[in-house]
């Protein structure tokens, strides 16, 4: 039976992260690691990781200066012993059976990345993709326009290979860095298979106050333009008017002259005519369209 290592990034957590790490132990896949990086924790994150470790030998806690999610998953695939990794964010559930269910598709089916699908803590579940082969192309496309609703980095199973080099990007990018890092491993053109069963419990409504600025968004795109190597035009321009859509969103209006100039010229016919309606109306008006619209997608997905 092939080790599999779940590596869990933590940073200032201590209400959830105990569950999390005691779920994930529960699991019935019997080769198991867990790995805990507690990345700079200010609260007692850290110490409760140490204190579930005492209770079972399978879990490994490691603490660094303050790095960013990225860098800590970065750390913890380092030092993951497991042919296969999945992720588990500190504070969300790995369901029973999960890893069992996952690796038992990747046997069957050979492939590099298995994902299931997710449900939030009020029992609504996400859309379920497939079940079966997925071509990675589509997925990368649905990540751009912002209509993936599949699990991107938790509730997915991957061979520890098809990691290398995906996980190099900087701390500056600490939105959406799960879909970069998804994107960066589809470029790839692995065999992705979706199963049907529900394998992951992704907590909304948690407190985050991180606030995303314009220069990390431009670094983003640096990042993202890399990754995607010249392809998928339109929807890379697709991205940046979702881009410009949140700033509205969260009141952020100054943004409105950068997108003009950035997007003059590039929008073609094949962006959806919504985007193309925003984007040409006053900020003020398009942000009420945009929380509306925002709020019958939330009604519409139950909250997911």
């Amino acid at each position: 039976m092939e080790l599999i290592s779940v590596v869990i990034p933590v940073y200032n957590k201590e209400q959830y992260v105990e569950e999390c790490l005691r779920n994930v132990l529960a699991q019935d896949y019997a080769n198991l690691e867990v790995i805990a990086v507690d990345d700079g924790s200010t609260d007692r994150s850290g110490a409760i990781c140490d204190e579930v470790a005492r209770d079972d030998a399978r879990l490994r806690v490691f603490h660094q200066a303050n790095g960013g999610v990225t860098a800590a998953r970065r750390y913890g695939v380092e030092q993951a012993g497991g042919a296969c990794i999945a992720f588990v964010d500190s504070d969300d559930v790995l369901l029973p059976g999960a890893l069992r269910k996952l690796h038992d598709a990747m046997l069957e089916s050979g492939a590099d990345e298995v994902a299931g699908i997710y449900c939030n803590q009020y029992g609504t579940l996400s859309p379920v993709m497939g079940p079966g082969l997925v071509n990675p192309d589509d997925l990368v496309s649905s990540i751009l326009r912002n209509t993936n609703r599949f699990c991107l980095l938790w509730g997915v199973l991957y061979r520890k290979p098809l990691l290398d080099g995906c996980l190099d990007f900087p701390r500056e990018i600490i939105e959406g860095e799960d879909k970069l890092m998804q994107m960066a491993v589809l470029m790839k053109q692995p065999k992705v298979v979706f199963i049907a069963d529900c394998v992951y419990q992704y907590n909304v409504d948690v407190p985050n106050a991180r606030r995303q600025t314009l220069d990390r968004v431009q670094e983003y795109d640096r990042q993202l333009q890399t990754v995607l190597a010249g392809r998928f035009e339109t929807e890379f321009v697709i991205h940046q008017l979702k881009d410009y859509e949140d700033f509205l969103n969260r009141g952020q209006l100054e943004v409105r002259p950068y997108y003009q100039s950035l997007l003059k010229g590039r929008i073609s016919s094949q962006v959806p005519v919504l985007d193309r309606m925003v984007f040409r109306l006053p900020p003020r008006l398009a942000a009420v369209l945009i929380r509306l619209y925002k709020r019958w997608q939330r009604y519409r997905h139950g909250r997911i």
